[in-house]
């Protein structure tokens, strides 16, 4: 199968999902980053950890922790991955308004993590607006993006967009 291959498509077109069967086991790790949006009173009540439905970013991490080991069941070709490691990070600037979900996972597989970082960020960013919909109807979920992934055979790719 050549580089531009569609890799989930079978000869015939239908949806498949990759053989992985005979690759190596390696050390994965990914990273993908959550931004949302809202008024800068919402995002001071996220940071005081006082609003109304209880502490958004411990809520936050949970559901992020959650998802991201659950991908398989969001993501329909997605291979289910033991995770070795899960770490979440909840970043707010009350004066810009913004939080942001980082979530970094780990694993020793034969498929990569990306989806895993990616579907904990979205969980997570869901879940803030979950929490503070009651403030804030307007939240906005603004950027959902991979930042790097390590290991496997591409090795590793890093954003460089300045973002």
């Amino acid at each position: 199968m050549n580089g531009d291959a569609l890799t989930h498509l079978d000869v015939t077109g239908s949806a498949r999902m990759v053989d992985i069967g005979d690759k190596p086991e390696t050390d994965r790790v990914a990273t993908a980053r959550a931004i949302l949006r809202m008024t800068p009173e919402t995002a001071a009540t996220v940071a005081e950890g006082n609003a109304p439905k209880g502490d958004v970013v411990a809520t936050a991490r949970i559901a992020a922790i959650q998802a991201a080991k659950r991908t398989a069941d969001w993501i329909p070709l997605a291979h289910p991955l033991a995770l070795t490691a899960i770490d979440v990070d909840v970043d707010i600037d009350p004066a810009a308004g913004t939080v942001g979900v980082t979530t970094t996972v780990g694993v020793r597989a034969r498929t990569g993590a990306e989806m895993e970082a990616m579907v904990g960020c979205a969980a997570g960013a869901l879940c803030i607006y979950d929490m503070v919909k009651g403030l804030e109807r307007g939240v906005v979920l603004e950027r959902l993006e991979l930042l790097e992934k390590r290991g496997g055979r591409s090795g590793t790719w890093r954003r460089h967009d300045g973002c």
